[in-house]
């Protein structure tokens, strides 16, 4: 004799076995999306991430800073990269006018990417890569690099210069 509870059919069509079947594949679903989805952005997400936005750095003492002559300074930036956490050292030539005017570069040829440094006796900052030459400034003189020396904003607060990372791109 069969057991009727297995075959009845209800007048939609479905019989108790597989409402059950579709009760737990639902309940199932629900479950897997509510631990799933997190887990995924957990796994995934930093690497889709990236962190384009601009800060601010304190970077010296204004009254380190003589007057017409391009000194060098660094900081440190801590980025992150997906799951990759990394401190990375820039270095900066700041070059003060006047009491209130400085203008901050970066030390990093537009050429190549290699570091420029400050020649007093040519008045001029040189790459050592492919003899890229620019002046106080960061305008090309000669040489390869198709243009200027990468810039800072800069603000003086209570004393102390700060720049904005990362640097704009001069023409």
């Amino acid at each position: 004799m069969k057991d009727s509870s297995m075959t009845d059919t209800s007048p939609h069509g479905l019989n108790r076995r597989d409402f059950f079947k579709l009760v737990s594949l639902g309940i199932g679903g629900m479950i897997g999306l509510v631990v799933g989805l997190p887990a995924l952005d957990y796994l995934i997400g930093p690497s889709l991430r990236k962190d384009t936005t601009a800060s601010w750095i304190p970077l010296v003492e204004l009254a380190d800073i003589p007057i017409g002559v391009p000194t060098f300074f660094t900081f440190i930036r801590q980025e992150v990269n997906g799951w990759e956490k990394k401190a990375m050292t820039y270095g900066v030539f700041a070059v003060r006018k006047d009491a209130e005017t400085i203008l901050v570069l970066s030390n990093i040829c537009t050429h190549l990417s290699c570091h420029v440094g400050w020649h007093a006796d040519l008045q001029q900052y040189v790459s050592p890569c492919h003899n890229g030459h620019f002046d106080i400034v960061g305008n090309v003189l000669s040489g390869p690099p198709p243009r200027p020396l990468d810039a800072f904003k800069t603000r003086i607060e209570a004393g102390k210069l700060f720049i904005q990372y990362p640097p704009y791109r001069r023409s």
